[in-house]
């Protein structure tokens, strides 16, 4: 990884930090027709699949692995570096682990921007604002552009705002497609002709499962979930086919080492 692709991982991680940990912007404030029913479900305080469980679980299970796999390449494959970095450990984590968290700081910047400029309502606003049609007194498919919610926990209110597009879906989409990914280019002997994508399916497969836990959850709507999983995509196949250089020829990054050659099999990725 470059030191221009370093300097583009902290800007990322500055900007996701600022508009989405620290609410340094409210959301856009949009209005709703009156009698829709996409936004009079319930809020439930209970969610399947948290935010801590999400992060840490996409976090640690990717990137673990992809620790414990260029270690493994480093140690028994004999590889050696032309990046700056001397170490060869340090220098294919850095690459590998480096362009997995770039792509997080990439999804997690775009979903924030999505989220403070639509302005989307959840599927629960109505019971986190604490009024109902009723309350508001309007008139049947007539658009309410502004509303006073009589929620006090102003936060709740922000919040429910922030639908589009689902956050959980598609970072669950890119950590575990990039790991499906990452396996695809380095289980390359015989024994993972079927390990391998019974594994790789069952990491879709758990990514799926999250997005849809979001709309039972009444969190969103089953379109900002679809565009979640779109976006997670092909951030996950941008980031391991142009910026990661797992598929990339070894020979421009990561070259054979003369004293403990690997097998042709193994080189080809």
């Amino acid at each position: 990884m470059s030191l221009s692709l370093s300097v583009a991982v902290s800007l990322c991680l500055s900007v996701s930090l600022f508009f989405g940990s620290l609410k340094a912007v409210s959301p856009y404030s949009r209005g709703f027709f009156c009698g829709d029913p996409s936004i009079m479900y319930p809020y439930l305080h209970r969610e399947a699949v948290p935010d801590q469980l999400l992060i840490t679980g996409g976090i640690i299970i990717t990137g673990l692995t992809i620790a414990l796999g260029e270690c493994y390449r480093v140690h028994y494959r004999g590889v050696s570096s032309k990046a700056f970095v001397r170490n060869l450990y340090v220098s294919c984590l850095y690459k590998e682990l480096g362009s997995f968290l770039f792509g997080c700081c990439v999804g997690q910047s775009l979903t924030n921007m999505a989220k403070l400029s639509v302005g989307r309502l959840r599927p629960h606003f109505l019971s986190v604002c604490g009024v109902s049609y009723a309350s508001l007194n309007c008139t049947l498919r007539t658009y309410v552009s502004t509303v006073t919610c009589r929620q006090t926990d102003h936060r709740l209110e922000e919040e429910a705002r922030k639908s589009f597009f689902s956050g959980h879906a598609s970072f669950a989409m890119y950590t575990m497609l990039y790991l499906a990914f990452y396996l695809q280019a380095r289980w390359c002997w015989r024994g993972a002709r079927l390990l391998r994508p019974l594994i790789q399916f069952f990491l879709v497969l758990l990514a799926v499962y999250t997005g849809l836990t979001r709309i039972s959850d009444y969190r969103h709507h089953p379109s900002d979930v679809i565009t979640g999983y779109i976006q997670g995509a092909l951030t996950a196949y941008w980031v391991a086919f142009h910026v990661s250089s797992m598929f990339k020829d070894y020979n421009s990054t990561l070259s054979p080492s003369l004293d403990n050659p690997p097998s042709p099999h193994l080189l080809h990725v």
